[in-house]
């Protein structure tokens, strides 16, 4: 390890610290899985939540550490000991306080996630980091599980099929209102469709909690669910049919309607009074 992070972080020297960033990335990068591994001890001890000096000490070598690897795009050396070093973050406290303040291990997650993904398009890097991610969805910090949320939806977009690995968790967070994490289900859907089935009511059930680009993300999913198993939506065509009647959602869910009345229209008799009320409504979307 380079002799300033040996001095900064063995003798949790505050007044060093600064002096990190005048050291070259390229003299550093290949001490940083010891540096990050000697952060992770720190902040395991007992006595760190309590700590202002070592929380500081911490926070400024995590950035230089996070910058360096940055800057070198060294994140598949390093990438092992990052996981490790969130694996612990999960070990402690990261609800924030009365005040709204995160704790201390949830601003090492933040940081250290933030690094992670912005290489959501190295597989390899996704298949250490997914595993240990989707758990923070359910640690009781709201802004780290929204973070995360489209930090995961970057990673579906190259890595749909190691996020699949997880759909229980993300669909659990979903339901219990991390709705803008319903971006993921379509892409999960296109390699794993079954656990999706299994919810598919209680995905409709969302819809009037959610905003309109959260309403898109699942009407999306709900489109693919009709082309392969239109018969699981049926039972929920009343509450789709309240999508058809806001501007933001009506075309999304036409496409949905389409699809159910080429397998069997029956079902839609009775919403026919319904649907030609919308359609008189809004007659600017039917042309």
């Amino acid at each position: 390890m380079h002799e300033l992070f040996t001095q900064v972080l063995s003798h949790k020297d505050l007044s060093k610290a600064g002096d990190l960033f005048n050291v070259s990335d390229h003299v550093i990068v290949n001490d940083l899985t010891d540096v990050i591994n000697k952060i992770r001890e720190i902040a395991s001890l007992p006595e760190y939540t309590r700590n202002d000096n070592d929380q500081s000490v911490v926070e400024i070598c995590i950035t230089r550490v996070t910058s360096a690897i940055r800057e070198t795009g060294s994140i598949e050396q390093h990438a092992e000991a990052l996981v490790a070093l969130l694996q612990t973050c999960l070990n402690h406290n990261l609800r924030p306080s009365s005040r709204d303040s995160d704790p201390p291990h949830a601003k090492i997650a933040s940081d250290v996630v933030s690094c992670i993904f912005l290489n959501y398009h190295k597989r390899e890097v996704m298949a250490l980091a997914l595993p240990v991610a989707v758990k923070f969805l359910h640690k009781g910090n709201k802004e780290l599980s929204r973070n995360m949320s489209s930090y995961l939806s970057l990673a579906a977009i190259e890595a749909a099929d190691l996020l699949a690995m997880h759909i229980q968790p993300i669909i659990d967070s979903v339901i219990s209102g991390n709705y803008s994490l319903s971006r993921v289900l379509p892409q999960i859907y296109a390699v794993k469709k079954e656990p999706i089935h299994d919810h598919v009511m209680t995905l409709v059930s969302l819809l009037p909690q959610c905003d309109t680009n959260e309403k898109l993300g699942l009407l999306m999913l709900f489109s693919l669910v009709a082309k392969n198993r239109p018969a699981l939506l049926e039972p929920s065509l009343p509450q789709l049919v309240e999508c058809l009647s806001i501007s933001g959602t009506s075309m999304a869910t036409l496409q949905i309607f389409v699809e159910l009345c080429s397998w069997r229209p029956g079902p839609f008799t009775e919403h026919v009074t319904r649907l030609k009320s919308i359609i008189e409504q809004q007659p600017h979307c039917w042309h």
